[in-house]
């Protein structure tokens, strides 16, 4: 084989093996995200915080969209570069095909073999290529099979936090003016220890799907970041109970907002050396615009 042919099989396989690494970081691998899913998350999110009105709203779907382009771009062209070399020796074409063995032809074998459609008029002839060929079709059924598991896993997140963020307005709207002194201690530190249940299933959400931090809300009461300030005087609130059940919620309720600021701290770059700096800076982030 040439020497051009060898660099040409090397970065084929690398290409693969970033597309492998990136979705099993991403979908399989909890706690992490591939580097090329999170570099497109974040480039996203950035031009996101430029712009207003919807298209901030709209920009996380479009991010994931680009993901998964960018895995079967990484697929396509990796495998093309394996078949380039064998281009059209290596192949058996039907009649009236014209035989061609420019990166063109390469990328469209390889995108009919990921795809698994498989049209039969350009087949492989060499052992080796063959296997190659059912292995990335193997591998596009994968990745297929992958990404649908990606958003069923990510928008439950999703809900479970939009839902956190309407219980808070809930209860703030419900309590007020008396705040939850004004309630049965046992009732409120029922409500309290829900509450904190509420915030650690975000936290271990944000561990595990990454993806959905950069997501904003269309409408403000389903916007964590906007109210997440109201549990913390919820947890200030019951700390100051001589009840013993509601200052145990308050604690409670005080240890997974301190959990959650955490995750935002260390795995978000969320500044701050108490919770509060930590929730506002992750509130000035995900601002709430009005439409």
């Amino acid at each position: 084989m040439r020497f051009e042919d060898t660099l040409l099989t090397v970065l084929g396989a690398g290409l693969i093996l970033l597309m492998l690494a990136d979705v099993f970081h991403t979908l399989l691998y909890p706690h992490g995200s591939g580097p090329v899913c999170r570099t497109i998350m974040r480039v996203f999110w950035f031009l996101s915080r430029k712009l207003k009105g919807r298209p901030g709203t709209l920009a996380a779907p479009v991010a994931m969209a680009a993901v998964i382009a960018a895995w079967a771009g990484l697929a396509i062209a990796g495998w093309a570069l394996l078949y380039l070399p064998h281009l059209p020796e290596g192949f058996v074409y039907g009649d009236g095909v014209p035989q061609q063995g420019d990166f063109a032809e390469a990328a469209y074998i390889s995108m009919v073999s990921l795809s698994t459609v498989g049209f039969g008029e350009v087949v492989a002839g060499s052992p080796i290529i063959r296997l190659l060929t059912g292995l990335q079709a193997i591998t596009g059924f994968g990745l297929l099979t992958a990404t649908v598991s990606w958003f069923l896993q990510l928008f439950p997140a999703l809900n479970r936090r939009r839902a956190l963020a309407h219980h808070l307005n809930l209860i703030r709207e419900s309590v007020e003016p008396s705040g939850i002194a004004g309630l049965e201690p046992l009732h409120a530190a029922a409500l309290l220890e829900s509450v904190a249940i509420d915030v650690a299933t975000v936290s271990i959400d944000l561990l595990s799907f990454r993806e959905s931090y950069y997501f904003r809300e269309v409408e403000q009461r389903g916007s964590l970041p906007d109210t997440i300030s109201y549990a913390q005087q919820l947890a200030a609130e019951a700390q100051q109970s001589p009840n013993t059940e509601l200052l145990f919620a308050g604690r409670m309720l005080d240890a997974s907002l301190e959990e959650l600021a955490a995750v935002l701290r260390g795995k978000f770059g969320h500044p701050g050396d108490t919770t509060s700096a930590v929730f506002d800076s992750y509130a000035l982030h995900h601002k709430h615009r009005q439409q």
